[in-house]
């Protein structure tokens, strides 16, 4: 048989148009298992993608890489923080102030994580407006903060600091400031974010314009651990330097292993959608078990009729695949959008930064991660028509032909 009888004959028990209801239904079912396998594997894939995404592009845009901890009476020193700037593989140096504090409007009082800077990174288009923080008089509140002080720009709150140090010896700082903006970054960051410029924060902190640190950005923010050695040698007596890796990266380890773990458990979906083709396929051999028969008869060799199956089995992973990975994309596209509506619709998020990182649900479907899932779909069911092809091809014709006299 050449192979286009053999593509013929293998459409033929497949596909719709032949004959053989048996063979057609079965080869149905195993088509559809396969993809709803592979769609809901390439959607949940897509989302844990995303979720490392917001992790890169989001938090770490506004977490330090490396926060290098200064003594108490550590002035902005030019020497020093230019000697950081010439260490390989680092984007930026800049001075920071952080306190912990209070936020209180009426009755309503938050906790919020106080931070000076000097400029803010452009992650969101509020922050767009804000490029200089110096230029500011008032401050910045995350959306989650104004949310449950009830206010919004151009409301007035109070900042309350407790003193510093474990004598207790300053004064508790208060002041009344204006609520320039809101900024919404869909992060955990938005709970108790309070932003300010430099000294505004250093005078409510109590250094007397003094800093509590730097604020370092790398290249590549996964880079930090090899590169902090060398960082460590060029502090100053006193000094001592922290990694995202140390605040954020128990999360980032967190969403790598529930990638992976995922991964694995619905990887076996495809696995049992593999394992119903083989079922399938040996029921289509004994329905057809008079065809096959019939061609050895005619001159066809086992060879023939194991690649018929096998054939099959290839016919049925790529529409499966073909379809389950389309079906999977249009569903990643939908997501944000049936997410969001059924949140509207509910009253309830299912979201929130209270509990995990990102407030929304996050979708970065990637290429490779179609072409990967469809060549493993397509495998798993030429692995899986096999047997049943070795059992087609071990068929003797004088006996089956002798069965049905």
């Amino acid at each position: 048989m050449s192979f286009w009888e053999t593509l013929r004959v293998a459409l033929r028990y497949t596909l719709a148009f032949g004959r053989g209801h048996l063979s057609v239904f079965m080869a149905g079912v195993s088509i559809t298992g396969l993809i709803l396998g592979t769609a809901l594997l390439l959607t949940v894939l897509s989302v844990m993608n995303g979720f490392e995404r917001e992790m890169r592009e989001r938090i770490l845009a506004l977490v330090p890489h490396v926060t290098v901890h200064t003594p108490a009476n550590f002035a902005n020193d030019a020497g020093f923080i230019q000697r950081l700037r010439e260490l390989p593989r680092l984007a930026s140096v800049s001075p920071f102030v952080s306190f912990d504090g209070m936020a209180i409007r009426g009755r309503d009082v938050v906790a919020i994580s106080g931070l000076g800077l000097e400029t803010i990174a452009q992650v969101t288009p509020a922050m767009a407006k804000l490029p200089n923080l110096s230029d500011i008089s008032g401050v910045v509140l995350g959306d989650s903060v104004a949310q449950r002080l009830g206010v919004e720009a151009g409301d007035s709150i109070t900042i309350i600091v407790p003193p510093r140090g474990r004598d207790r010896r300053t004064d508790i700082a208060t002041e009344r400031l204006k609520v320039v903006s809101l900024v919404d970054t869909g992060t955990e960051l938005d709970e108790s974010l309070a932003l300010m410029s430099l000294d505004q924060a250093s005078a409510l902190a109590g250094l007397g314009g003094g800093i509590s640190g730097l604020q370092l950005r790398y290249v590549d923010p996964f880079e930090v651990d090899t590169l902090l050695p060398q960082l460590r040698r060029e502090l100053l007596p006193g000094s001592y330097a922290t990694t995202w890796r140390m605040t954020h990266g128990n999360l980032y380890a967190a969403i790598q292993l529930s990638r992976d773990l995922v991964v694995l458990l619905l990887t076996s979906i495809i696995g049992v959608a593999a394992f119903n083709v083989v079922s399938a396929l040996v029921l289509i051999v004994i329905d057809q078990r008079g065809a096959i028969a019939i061609m050895r008869t005619l001159g066809a060799t086992p060879w023939n009729m194991a690649s018929i199956f096998i054939t099959q089995g290839l016919i049925i992973g790529v529409i499966g695949s073909a379809i389950g990975c389309a079906l999977g994309a249009a569903l990643c596209g939908a997501l944000p959008s049936i997410v969001a509506a059924l949140e509207r619709s509910l009253q309830f998020q299912f979201l929130s930064t209270d509990v995990y990182p990102v407030s929304f649900i996050p979708v970065d479907l990637r290429g490779e991660d179609v072409l990967l899932i469809a060549a493993v779909a397509i495998v798993m069911c030429v692995l899986a028509a096999l047997y049943p092809a070795l059992r087609a091809a071990r068929l003797q014709p004088a006996s089956v032909l002798h069965q049905d006299i």
